[in-house]
């Protein structure tokens, strides 16, 4: 049983003076799933592209939704945020500030939106659809 035993130990500390390791098997690791999670207002580009100057904030509610933030200090402001972490992809970041003069929409700033993924073929050819009926 002892030598045995001074084998087992012995082992590893012998083959560290071995020349080459031997190659071992890659194994792959499961990784455990990590659901999405939205955080803020969750829109899509078909929606924002939809928005036009001169809607009224009821059009604009009914459209997109209620924002994420209406600023006590500036009424005329609404700000859509969002964050959201999405299994194996790339997080989605956006504000999306809309500003209002009265009840009408008089600017839209997208800036904050190029983390919103872009349309599918099927929705462009929706939103040019529907661009050429408002002609």
């Amino acid at each position: 049983m002892n030598k045995l035993t001074l084998i087992i130990f012995s082992l590893p500390f012998l083959s560290a003076c071995s020349p080459s390791i031997p190659d071992f098997p890659k194994l792959s690791i499961p990784t455990l799933y990590k659901a999405d999670t939205h955080q803020g207002s969750v829109l899509n580009r078909f929606q924002v592209n939809q928005l036009k100057l001169g809607m009224s904030k009821t059009q604009v509610r009914d459209l997109i939704g209620s924002p994420s933030v209406i600023d006590p200090f500036h009424n005329n402001q609404w700000d859509y945020i969002n964050h959201s972490t999405l299994h194996k992809k790339a997080d989605i970041r956006y504000r999306l500030t809309l500003k209002f003069k009265g009840d009408i929409l008089v600017d839209i700033d997208t800036s904050g939106i190029a983390s919103l993924p872009l349309l599918s073929d099927n929705k462009k050819t929706l939103e040019d659809e529907g661009k050429k009926t408002t002609q």
